[in-house]
């Protein structure tokens, strides 16, 4: 059986068609460069050697991830983005599977 998801998103605030960039615009560009800043000072921690370095950029991380997850609140607020509501079946068979996959492990994670 095949159930259509649905969309959770608030009502969409107005912004003017031109060829001008409008406040949406803006935004959605700004979430883009956000995320693909957080997924690059990942990489640099990941790669770090250097003790204070790392600390350094775990802040930054820290400070352009919040970034991030505010701009996604404020065009979620706006209608700007939507989610997809999954089937309760298809999120407990992701649960099972993932807890098979914990079980495997050599240690138990809690």
């Amino acid at each position: 059986m095949n159930q259509a998801s649905s969309k959770i998103q608030n009502p969409e605030t107005s912004v003017p068609k031109t060829p001008e960039m409008n406040e949406r615009d803006f935004l959605n560009d700004q979430l883009a460069t956000e995320k693909y800043m957080t997924a690059s000072y990942t990489t640099a921690l990941n790669e770090a050697s250097n003790q204070s370095l790392y600390q350094d950029l775990a802040t930054i991380f820290k400070e352009t991830q919040d970034c991030q997850r505010n701009l996604y609140n404020l065009m979620f607020q706006n209608g700007w983005y939507a989610v997809e509501q999954e089937q309760q079946q298809k999120v407990q068979q992701s649960y099972q599977q993932f807890t098979g996959y914990k079980s495997q492990l050599p240690y138990s994670i809690q």
